[in-house]
């Protein structure tokens, strides 16, 4: 069934995860206030940036909308007396850099809807609120069991998804979570292929996948039933939160989250090893493993938002996995997620960066060891372990499991083709964003070389090295030719065989400069910009002073590109400048 047949127009599958970047470049001062232009930039490339100009109330707004995160941000107090001061301004305007630095480098407040409209208004302005009320009423008309109980706002970190509270009015005690999401950048199987893809997860029935009640997909978006929850998730239950609150509430900055007890982790890793394992044995990719998307349910975890994969949504953790080149592949993403996720479960948090290769208070021998085959820089350097390798560890292979049978997925062989071939379309979009920034990394380490103090001081060094190793060959050729032109009893302007005579300077002042090849070539640039005209009135006496003089004199039309490709490595160029 599609509740839906036309997609929005003008949609743009932007994918959310690619970080912003903020600087403030300049301010200006409009009658009574101060505007501040910022420079906005999506990832890596410095061609997809924009400028938005904000007033001081304008971040005041921001931060007050944030202020649930429970973590306090460094904005610039407020000042009404001496604040169009300009010593005042630009203070303010580097305390507003830090504030922007701090918002756009956490992970969970850089992805809020607040923070996306304040740096880029003109794709984030949609209510998506009101669309998915929209999708969800037109579903209801279609199906008229269903009833919505309370919309779940904040529940969750993705701005393109919202979540309803709904029940079933044959059963109305149960409780199901509806959710409305639009299809991502990743989604490369056909619409067609789509459904069948949802038919299959929504008949699966497994221990360790949350079972999907109800599904249905159009062009752009899809919907979705499942059971709730009230006991959360496992990350509700390592930080010790209540599951309804907002999402910003309860993860930015909790209070009392606290690892779990090594049987906990023992039994909870194998049962999601074995879930992650069903799922690559039918050939369908997950790729959004974390704390949020686990339920615990009777000692029992199970993977929730299965179809998220093949929904082509990016991952919650795209920005952190995009660093690593070497995991490239759908298997080594859900590998380094559950290494993410291990951490947390034995620490009571996510690590704040990978790789990592200190842990503090070790638990146990068996877990550091999981931990650093997944997390260390050898494993993001070398390769991660495969599920079935994890698997079969000291820290899983004696768990005992409730459910021992074989579990796996019947995929028909159509669907399992197109599956294939989506899996090797999205592991291709991550090694090409993955190539953009290890190019950029690279490019950005070497500017920062090139431009140290150290490099400056050497450059200079050398180059003054050279000017005086040239002016002192240039000084003893033009002393062995004066030399040799001294029976004649008069001296003239050094000359090449086969050179034309050098125009004459007569009643015309002019200038005589001798200048190694490398201070030419700065020179030519410097024509070729513009910045020197070449015309009638000045005209250009080019001679190469050598033991071997074969490149003739430039002529005041000739061009100087051609004349200078003709100078070796080791030549002098004598330039007399004779103003006409």
């Amino acid at each position: 069934m599609s509740f839906r047949e036309k997609p929005t127009p003008g949609r743009l599958l932007l994918d959310d995860t690619v970080p912003l970047t903020a600087v403030i470049e300049a301010s200006q001062n409009l009658q009574s206030h101060t505007e501040y232009i910022v420079r906005v930039q999506r990832g890596v490339s410095s061609e997809n940036s924009w400028q938005v100009i904000r007033r001081y109330s304008d971040f005041d707004v921001l931060n007050s909308s944030l202020m649930v995160c429970g973590i306090s941000l460094p904005l610039p107090p407020k000042k009404l007396i001496g604040n169009m001061d300009r010593e005042f301004i630009a203070e303010r305007q580097r305390g507003l850099q830090a504030f922007l630095d701090s918002i756009t480098q956490h992970p969970l407040l850089s992805s809020s809807l607040m923070v996306k409209k304040f740096l880029d208004p003109n794709n984030y302005s949609a209510n998506y609120t009101e669309i998915a009320l929209q999708q969800v009423s037109m579903f209801f008309r279609s199906d008229l069991k269903w009833e919505v109980l309370e919309p779940l706002k904040d529940n969750g970190w993705r701005i393109r998804k919202k979540y309803f509270l709904i029940k079933n009015k044959e059963q109305p005690k149960e409780r199901y979570l509806l959710s409305w999401v639009d299809l991502g950048p990743d989604k490369f199987l056909s619409d067609k292929d789509l459904q069948s893809a949802m038919k299959l997860l929504t008949s699966l029935s497994t221990p360790y996948v949350c079972p999907l009640l109800f599904s249905s997909t159009s062009e752009s978006s899809a919907l979705l039933i499942r059971p709730f929850s009230e006991r959360g998730s496992l990350r509700d239950h390592i930080c010790k939160v209540k599951p309804r609150e907002s999402y910003l509430k309860k993860y930015c900055n909790p209070k009392k989250s606290q690892g779990l007890q090594l049987q906990h982790v023992k039994l909870y890793g194998r049962q999601i090893l074995e879930g992650l394992k069903l799922l690559h044995d039918g050939g369908v990719f997950f790729g959004h493993l974390h704390a949020s998307n686990v339920i615990v349910d009777d000692g029992v975890c199970r993977l929730a938002d299965v179809e998220n994969g093949v929904l082509g949504v990016p991952s919650a953790l795209r920005p952190a996995f995009t660093q690593l080149r070497k995991i490239n592949t759908t298997e080594s993403i859900d590998v380094f997620c559950f290494g993410r996720l291990l951490y947390e479960m034995v620490y009571g948090r996510p690590p704040d960066a990978v790789p990592v290769d200190q842990y503090p208070d070790d638990p146990d021998a068996a877990v550091v060891s999981v931990l650093q085959s997944i997390l260390s820089t050898e494993a993001c350097k070398s390769g991660m372990p495969s599920v079935s390798q994890l698997i079969r560890t000291p820290l899983f292979s004696d768990v005992q499991l409730q459910h021992s049978e074989k579990l796996q997925i019947k995929v028909p062989s159509r669907l399992r083709e197109a599956l294939r071939t989506a899996k090797e379309s999205l592991e291709r979009r991550l090694q090409e964003e993955q190539r953009m920034i290890h190019q950029h990394r690279r490019l950005t380490r070497a500017q920062s070389h090139h431009g140290s103090e150290g490099e400056r001081k050497k450059r200079k060094s050398l180059a003054r090295k050279k000017s005086r190793q040239s002016a002192y060959e240039n000084e003893e050729d033009v002393s062995v030719r004066n030399n040799n032109n001294s029976g004649s009893g008069a001296s003239s302007p050094p000359t090449c065989p086969s050179s034309p005579t050098p125009p004459s300077t007569t009643g015309r002042p002019c200038l005589s400069v001798c200048l190694p090849r490398w201070a030419f070539w700065c020179l030519r640039s410097h024509l070729d910009y513009g910045i020197v005209t070449v015309g009638p009135e000045l005209c250009f006496h080019l001679r190469r002073l050598s033991l071997c003089p074969s490149v003739p004199p430039l002529s005041p039309c000739d061009d100087l590109f051609h004349f200078s490709s003709r100078l070796d490595g080791n030549t002098a160029v004598f330039i007399q400048v004779i103003f006409g």
